[in-house]
């Protein structure tokens, strides 16, 4: 499971007939910064995942990948690699809070 932020949707007319009515998003995986353990950041990475949770942009959202992604009653016949299973409220590291959706600007 990771942490990601979505950084854009995806629109495909042409698809397998199970994918109609999905939701597809670009999530970019976020980490703890090794320079300042008091904030998250990207890893430059970028993938597409179903989004099954009404997830928008720039919301926080839990990952999964591999066969995970098909665990879900709404993904379970999809061929997918990447789900958001969750849309985050808050991350606290080392007790500190590094996330809150709250105060997130919109």
């Amino acid at each position: 499971m990771f942490l990601a932020r979505v950084t854009g949707s995806v629109v495909a007319t042409q698809k397998a007939q199970s994918m109609t009515g999905h939701k597809l998003l670009v999530v970019e995986p976020l980490r703890v910064d090794p320079q300042d353990r008091a904030k998250l950041t990207g890893t430059g990475r970028s993938f597409v995942a179903v989004d099954a949770l009404g997830a928008g942009m720039h919301q926080m959202v839990l990952i999964v990948q591999g066969s995970s992604a098909r665990l879900m009653p709404a993904t379970e016949k999809l061929p997918i690699d990447t789900a958001i299973i969750g849309i985050v409220d808050t991350v606290q590291v080392a007790d500190k809070t590094v996330f809150d959706a709250s105060k997130e600007s919109a």
